[in-house]
């Protein structure tokens, strides 16, 4: 059976000279991860063989080497699995973006993403709900769908539950996300799960402000934390604030 080798691309760096990160595993196989310059861009890389297939392994590692690189400079993070047939054509790429890299850059520099996800408290959400007679109603009612006026009453009423759900999300974003985004200079809500997760947000922070947004998460936990669960992660290469990845992917 053959096998192919290839380069893989963990992310871009501003840098002049050639840099080493060590070695990684990826495949089960050690490589070196080095960089590859175009003018003012390195994109950091090891040779690999074959498919990088996203399994636990290679995902730790792909995650482990860009906190390393994170380490000694701002970033452009490539999404996981991007593999080039050679060196030559790491470099027809860069060059291609080189431009969108360095506006890209000048975003990120010296910027951190931070990350936020709030769950809902089971009791605190049963104890709202119980509060709204409408949807008390409706957790209460035995519910026969035979009967079509019951049926479409209990829509009627299932919806009421979901925009409820809604309100309480809006609350969470004008209380808490708005309150962060004073501190940041970028913020993205992402998607939640309704009824459990009520805001997941990503954060672009300036290094200068990290540690007055790490007082500003815990003074908002201080005031919520009968009701929801903080989980406050970071910092992260600025995947939600980058979007030239995809186009490295698709070349």
């Amino acid at each position: 059976m053959s096998h192919q080798s290839g380069v893989y691309v963990f992310c871009a760096i501003q840098e002049n000279e050639p840099k080493t990160f060590g070695k990684v595993l990826l495949n089960g196989q050690e490589h070196e991860i080095y960089t590859i310059h175009f003018q003012n861009i390195a994109m950091v890389v090891s040779k690999v063989i074959d498919e990088v297939l996203p399994n636990r392994n290679n995902l730790i590692a792909h995650q482990q080497t860009l906190s390393e690189v994170m380490k000694r400079y701002s970033l452009i993070p490539m999404s996981f699995g991007n593999v080039f047939n050679s060196e030559e054509d790491v470099l027809l790429i860069t060059g291609h973006i080189n431009e969108e890299l360095e506006k890209v850059f000048s975003k990120l520099e010296n910027k951190i993403e931070l990350g936020l996800k709030i769950v809902a408290k089971k009791e605190w959400i049963d104890h709202e709900m119980s509060q709204d007679p409408i949807i008390k109603k409706w957790r209460t009612a035995q519910k026969d769908f035979t009967d079509p006026a019951s049926f479409y009453e209990q829509i009627h009423l299932g919806e009421q539950a979901r925009n409820f759900v809604l309100q309480l999300e809006k609350e969470v974003e004008r209380q808490i996300y708005d309150s962060l985004m004073e501190l940041a200079e970028a913020g993205k809500i992402n998607q939640t799960i309704p009824g459990k997760t009520l805001l997941n947000a990503a954060f672009l922070v300036h290094c200068d402000r990290e540690e007055a947004f790490d007082q500003r998460v815990n003074d908002l936990f201080e005031l919520w934390k009968e009701k929801v669960e903080f989980k406050y992660s970071g910092p992260w290469p600025a995947y939600n604030f980058v979007d030239i990845r995809l186009r490295i992917e698709g070349k």
